[in-house]
């Protein structure tokens, strides 16, 4: 007969098991979590830039090129990585050159380009929605993009 203070296999392996999946569920929790109760950083000169992201490429004068900030292969965000002169996305490897053309990686096109109008030195960007490959909208100016059939 067992004694109240030993414990079985049975029960030890319970316990070990319920164990590892609390640090399982855990782990999985605390990016969800933190994504989910994260906000963006704005600061009050941010203006009406701090409701739509997207990069501005200054050509000459009063010639720019507007970028979404997602990445065209799944949509992560790129950064400009001024040392390498490459938009880069952090989830497959994807590069894109400064003018916003693929460079390498997974992206089968360059970034998407948002319609922009300038006035009074004023850069207008016309960002209803995010472009995306399978969207209606994927080609903005009325281009289809290249891995479009």
């Amino acid at each position: 007969m067992p004694n109240e203070n030993t414990i079985s296999r049975r029960g030890l392996f319970m316990k070990v098991g319920i164990l590892f999946n609390g640090l399982v569920a855990t782990a999985l929790a605390v990016p969800i979590v933190r994504f989910l109760l994260s906000n963006p950083y704005v600061t009050p000169t941010d203006g009406k830039t701090a409701d739509t992201a997207c990069w501005v490429r200054r050509i000459e004068g009063d010639q720019f090129q507007v970028f979404a900030v997602n990445c065209a292969h799944l949509g992560c965000p790129v950064r400009w990585f001024p040392q390498s002169g490459l938009f880069m996305c952090p989830c497959h490897g994807g590069a894109y050159y400064r003018d916003g053309s693929r460079a390498s990686g997974p992206p089968e096109r360059g970034l998407f380009e948002y319609p922009h109008t300038v006035q009074d030195g004023l850069v207008t960007i016309q960002a209803g929605e995010l472009p995306t490959p399978g969207s209606p909208s994927a080609s903005l100016f009325g281009k289809k993009p290249p891995c479009a059939g």
